[in-house]
């Protein structure tokens, strides 16, 4: 986190990328990756109860703006004689996501959001992203509470009448009928519609309406409908990231259209939004969330001989991509993909076997598939173990002492440092009886 605030300007955003030791990089008019810092930070406080970390001062970085004509420029930073706490760097990043906003009241895409390929569907400075909508929305949410807790009453009510107003732009003009459009061209053509003849709907505007909590259920509903019926691909095991791919239509949204149509991003899986689509089905505990766990498992395309070689990766790691284009359907690509990894682990572990950590507080929420019994965590916090043991609720059987659980009310498990073995035992409903 410090490492990573030392790498933002005053303005509030951050360098794309850059090398160590001298820290020269680009700087970029991409509209999402200065907001990943301060969601990082409300993750990790939430997470390890440390918020002793937002006081620690972090220097900027001074560079020239990105030109209205340039799309990115490299160059060495130099060390900016400003220096704040992290918690005013986060402050920072949201009060320029909160300030870049279209006519729709919508963040505006500039040269790319997430889809880093989509660079020139905002180019000219007017060009909106609903997703962005969403995950700023998630990111100001987060950041109000934290600023709640430390006492910053004004900047906590600032995120939350934004996030107020950012989801009721996105419901007047996010939803295309069957599910939420993508973005804006400058121009003001629609992306992620159904009138498109490329990209009619992609993947991440749908999961990221359930993940924000911004859509109302019956759009949430839809909206996942939707991503199932269009992108997830059972018959090869994947989940497209959008459909149609883009090959030769009007406008051009960037770089993305130089991966051949059904690779990569251009319509092929990309496995974070895969994931993304996952967590989205097991937030609104659809049992749909294990099916489509086993379907991108990278284990599962390599059962066989006629699977590995299809898929020609490791299947013990995750890859960023799999192609969805014949002849190379199924076919991995660029594997070792750690962002993909670390979303996959928490695809596993909090959304899926329900176990997650709060500050001292380690909360159960099982989810069983119809053909488990259970399944054990062994979890070290200090010195203590925490052997946890989730077995399927028996409503004939002693629960006396045990940590008795339904699908809305988490067990609590006190993390507290005693040096020695606990023993847990949770009853949990069958994932049948979740709704």
């Amino acid at each position: 986190l410090l490492r990573c605030a030392g790498h933002q300007f005053p303005e509030g955003d951050v360098q794309h990328w850059w090398h160590p030791p001298q820290g020269r990089g680009v700087r970029t008019r991409c509209s999402d990756d200065f907001l990943w810092l301060p969601v990082a930070i409300c993750r990790y406080v939430e997470t390890s109860g440390d918020s002793g970390v937002l006081q620690v001062p972090v220097p900027y970085i001074d560079g020239r703006p990105v030109g209205a004509d340039e799309e990115s420029y490299y160059d060495l930073p130099s060390r900016s004689g400003l220096t704040e706490s992290l918690y005013h760097h986060g402050v920072r990043a949201l009060r320029r996501g909160m300030r870049l906003l279209g006519e729709r009241g919508l963040p505006l895409i500039g040269t790319g959001d997430w889809n880093d390929g989509m660079n020139r569907v905002g180019e000219l400075g007017k060009g909106e992203s609903v997703w962005l909508g969403f995950f700023l929305h998630d990111a100001l949410q987060k950041f109000s509470g934290l600023a709640s807790g430390q006492g910053d009453a004004d900047f906590a009510r600032e995120c939350d009448a934004a996030s107020i107003e950012l989801a009721a732009n996105l419901e007047r003009h996010g939803w295309d009928g069957e599910w939420y459009r993508r973005a804006w061209y400058d121009a003001g053509q629609p992306l992620g519609s159904a009138g498109n003849n490329e990209c009619a709907i992609d993947s991440i505007a749908q999961s990221w309406s359930v993940l924000s909590g911004v859509a109302p259920q019956e759009r949430a509903a839809q909206a996942m409908e939707s991503l199932d019926r269009h992108l997830v691909r059972r018959e090869h095991g994947l989940i497209q990231l959008l459909d149609p791919p883009f090959d030769e239509g009007k406008p051009d949204p960037g770089y993305i259209r130089g991966y051949v149509p059904g690779v990569r991003e251009n319509g092929g899986q990309y496995t974070h939004a895969a994931i993304w689509a996952t967590m989205a089905f097991a937030e609104r505990r659809d049992p749909r969330a294990w099916e489509l766990f086993n379907l991108i498992n990278p284990i599962n395309h390599a059962r066989n001989a006629e699977q590995v070689d299809v898929y020609k990766v490791e299947p013990y790691v995750v890859s960023a991509d799999v192609y969805a284009v014949a002849p190379h359907i199924g076919r991995g690509g660029w594997s070792w993909y750690t962002g993909s990894a670390g979303w996959m682990y928490r695809l596993v572990i909090e959304s899926l076997l329900g176990v997650q950590r709060h500050g001292d507080e380690l909360r159960i929420l099982p989810w069983l598939p119809e053909d488990w019994d259970g399944y054990g965590v062994a979890y070290r916090s200090g010195a203590t173990m925490h052997r946890i043991k989730v077995q399927r609720a028996n409503p004939e059987s002693d629960l006396t002492s045990r940590a008795s659980v339904c699908a809305h009310a988490p067990s609590v498990i006190w993390l507290l440092d005693t040096s020695t073995e606990h023993v847990v035992v949770v009853s949990a409903n069958p994932l049948a009886d979740a709704s």
